[in-house]
């Protein structure tokens, strides 16, 4: 799969956007560009958690169109989802696992249970998690 990256700026987005939405799990999706290396994530998604819950999530359909539409307008490719675990580590459920079908995104789970979040990054095929290599950028220096 190579390296996922996601510039610091976004990260720090998501950690806000996850927080206010507390105690229920935060969603979205994730969107960027792929090459060789790996994945660069230059969008993320905020959508409605429509099941209001702590411990699981399910994604606002229409928004997720709305979102498509809008990736292929930017020329974003989708990537995967994320999520956030308020009170959980940052790795699937059982849950998570059983309800990974696209082999091919990457799941991002946001842990919001410690004073510092973790957020990491997941391949899940035929119920197997591979932990992906997620690095935390700043495209002024890495670039």
């Amino acid at each position: 799969m190579g390296i996922v990256r996601i510039d610091y700026h976004l990260y720090d987005e998501m950690v806000e956007y996850a927080k206010s939405h507390m105690p229920e799990e935060a969603c979205g999706l994730i969107a960027g560009s792929e090459d060789d290396g790996g994945r660069l994530i230059e969008k993320i998604y905020y959508l409605t958690n429509t099941d209001h819950a702590t411990d699981h999530f399910t994604l606002d359909p229409k928004e997720q169109l709305e979102a498509v539409k809008d990736m292929r307008t930017n020329g974003y490719k989708l990537l995967g989802n994320w999520h956030s675990h308020p009170e959980s580590p940052s790795r699937p459920s059982q849950e998570d696992i059983r309800l990974s079908f696209d082999k091919n995104a990457s799941y991002m789970i946001l842990s919001l249970m410690a004073k510092n979040p973790v957020l990491n990054s997941f391949h899940v095929e035929k119920g197997e998690v591979t932990k992906e290599d997620l690095r935390i950028i700043a495209k002024e220096y890495y670039f």
